[in-house]
């Protein structure tokens, strides 16, 4: 009888601390996720050196909890598997550290995983992905279409040039005044307002998938100063509904004529920002009478975790890709 796969996979690439346990790449034994929400929302935004620290702290007992959960020793362990990059380096570094040591004291083999290709992956642990396939990945840290012809094939063919839109969506947030972290608040004010103010949509060239949301950005900002400046009151559930409507506008539309042109059998929507309820209902009801499957993790999926490292950590097993003990935090590590 075939002995199962078992990776124990770490996340720390920002302000979660996660550590799961996955079986043959699709399945989720434990996947246990330490938020630091609380302790960077009176700034704002992560604070790294705060964030390393929290890490510090955690590591060692969201591991013993991710194994306990999962009911395996680090005898039954093929290999560990952590986020090399992209991410906060001081944050990567305590990930990286953990990984390594136990790969070293165990004689097992170490993976090293792209965060991005992480997020992707995380589709694989409800369905099997088909090829071709287009993810569209939208976070805190990048906006990206991202085509795949096949396993462990990745093009990045539209990026932002500016802001990620997650990042626009926190600013936009502190300046109307809202708590860290900003998007899931301005979600829900836009179900509540309606869509009163023109704001830019930033098409770029004609022929490019790449994103900009700087210049929206400026214009709410702008907008409320205008506002402030002539005494008039300022509904806030309009103004995140009408941000709102410019970025969906931008991501959905770029985002079908990429379906078009590469003839995809999937669509894939990746990233924290993909649990933002009025992006997930304009991509069903866009691609509602498709040929195209679209594939929206559930939201335990879209914001980091290790089980996403896992899912992908196991495509590399089964090519032997493993990492040397030099393995180091990439804070812009490429795809």
């Amino acid at each position: 009888m075939k002995r199962h796969n078992i990776i124990l996979a770490i996340e720390t690439s920002c302000d979660e601390t996660s550590a799961a346990v996955i079986r043959d790449g699709s399945e989720i034994l434990s996947n246990v996720v330490s938020s630091q929400i609380e302790s960077h929302k009176r700034f704002g935004g992560v604070v790294p050196e705060i964030a390393s620290r929290h890490h510090v702290e955690q590591i060692t007992f969201i591991i013993e909890q991710a194994m306990r959960e999962a009911g395996v020793s680090f005898r039954d362990l093929d290999a560990v598997a952590v986020t090399e990059g992209p991410g906060l380096v001081g944050a990567l570094l305590i990930g990286v550290n953990a990984a390594k040591a136990i790969a070293f004291a165990h004689g097992i083999p170490l993976i090293g995983v792209h965060h991005i290709a992480g997020h992707i992956y995380a589709n694989q642990l409800i369905k099997k992905l088909e090829y071709p396939l287009l993810a569209l990945v939208v976070s805190g840290g990048h906006t990206e279409l991202i085509y795949m012809e096949e396993e462990d094939d990745f093009k990045v063919i539209g990026e932002t040039r500016d802001d990620a839109v997650g990042e626009a969506y926190d600013k936009v947030a502190r300046t109307l005044g809202l708590p860290y972290p900003g998007g899931p608040h301005i979600d829900r004010l836009a179900q509540e307002g309606r869509e009163t103010i023109a704001f830019p949509r930033a098409w770029l060239e004609p022929d490019s998938y790449d994103f900009s949301f700087s210049g929206l950005k400026s214009a709410v900002i702008n907008t409320l100063h205008n506002y402030k400046q002539r005494g008039d009151e300022v509904n806030i559930a309009d103004v995140a509904a009408s941000f709102q409507a410019s970025v969906i506008d931008v991501l959905v539309g770029k985002t079908k004529r990429a379906v078009e042109e590469y003839k995809v059998k999937q669509l894939l929507l990746a990233g924290g920002v993909a649990a933002n309820r009025g992006l997930r209902e304009a991509l069903k009801t866009t691609f509602a009478d498709t040929d195209v499957e679209l594939r929206i993790p559930p939201l335990s999926l879209c914001t980091d975790n290790a089980a996403m490292i896992g899912a992908y950590a196991y495509i590399k097993w089964k090519k032997g890709e493993f990492s040397s003990y030099d393995l180091n935090g990439e804070p812009s590590l490429q795809l």
